[in-house]
């Protein structure tokens, strides 16, 4: 049966968009999907069936939205071993492995997080956007490790979503690169846009730094405001570098492209490292090898903080880079500074 939601306008509601009005009266339901049940024909005024979300709302009248049950979610439940370092009824903090898609695409249709999420979740799942699927609020890379959170409800889920938006969270990063950024610590600030020859590419699209160098990266259009902080925390060699960096902004690939465009490019980098770094040279030919043979990009989420968005406690994770991001970390340092 589906869920309804009666509701009433009064005067001072006069004029509203109905879909906004309606939203903003049930707070479960995000605008977007209050759009799409009146074009879906499941909302009514005064018994009459409502198609235009734009409408201004009567006052007087009564609207009814009938919230249908969640279908069922189109990815299989596919049971894998997941590290969940939190959960209640509306979010799950995970750590995430190298090397796992988030979500089903062209080339990964199954084995992705959201396949181990429905089998790990079940029936606990509320529903996101009238299906029944975790919510998918941000994304880590395939090869990204690190610390994710993942909603349960629809409201855990538009709450989530407007913290990322707003950018009302601590994000941390820890990140192995080429070289030694110059200065040690700095604010990168820089649009980022889809390239324009290579579309499985990102790349910064007008430059507006302070405290960094500028880089080299280029040819793309459009794109949007970027900013990552960064912080040096260990130099090996004069060639590589453990350098943290806090998201002030979430694009796609904002590390790994901003890294490389002052000069610094992720060590494994299937995308951004596009030539042998002139600072391996520096390098032990075996620590050299071990460092061009990695197999991913070396960049793991260390940290997540945000307010818990139903009970609004502070929750704040750590994670430490997995097994392969710490061997080479101690193969650096073993072989001297």
């Amino acid at each position: 049966m589906p869920e309804t939601h009666d509701i009433t306008a009064t005067e001072a509601d006069h004029g509203q968009r109905v879909d906004r009005f309606l939203a903003e009266r049930i707070g479960s339901l995000s605008r977007s999907r209050v759009k799409a049940l009146i074009e879906e024909g499941h909302v009514t005024r005064d018994g009459q069936p409502l198609t235009e979300p734009a409408q201004a709302v009567r006052p007087g009248s009564l609207y009814r939205v009938a919230e249908p049950p969640p279908a069922p979610a189109r990815p299989q439940a596919q049971a894998m071993a997941l590290n969940i370092l939190f959960e209640d009824a509306h979010l799950i903090v995970l750590d995430k492995p190298a090397g796992l898609v988030v979500h089903p695409a062209p080339g990964n249709l199954d084995g992705t997080l959201v396949n181990g999420l429905l089998a790990h979740a079940g029936e606990e799942l509320e529903g996101i956007g009238g299906e029944k699927r975790p919510g998918i609020v941000h994304r880590l890379d395939k090869d990204t490790s690190g610390i994710m959170v993942v909603a349960k409800s629809q409201q855990a889920h538009q709450v989530l979503s407007d913290a990322f938006g707003t950018r009302d969270l601590d994000r941390e990063y820890l990140a192995l690169a080429w070289g030694v950024p110059n200065p040690a610590d700095g604010v990168i600030e820089a649009a980022i846009g889809r390239h324009t020859t290579d579309r499985k590419r990102m790349a910064v699209v007008e430059q507006r730094s302070r405290g960094v160098q500028r880089g080299e990266m280029a040819g793309a259009s459009g794109g949007k405001h970027a900013i990552t902080n960064y912080r040096t925390e260990q130099v090996f060699h004069g060639a590589v570098s453990l350098v943290r960096c806090k998201l002030m902004t979430g694009r796609t690939h904002q590390i790994r492209v901003h890294i490389a465009h002052i000069g610094h490019p992720l060590v494994g980098d299937p995308v951004y490292l596009r030539r042998i770094p002139v600072a391996s040279r520096n390098l032990p030919a075996g620590l050299r090898e071990a460092l061009l043979a990695f197999p991913r990009q070396a960049l793991h989420a260390a940290s997540l903080g945000f307010l818990h968005p139903i009970t609004r406690k502070n929750l704040s994770f750590q994670s430490d880079p997995p097994e392969d991001f710490l061997k080479l970390q101690a193969l650096l340092a073993c072989n001297g500074e």
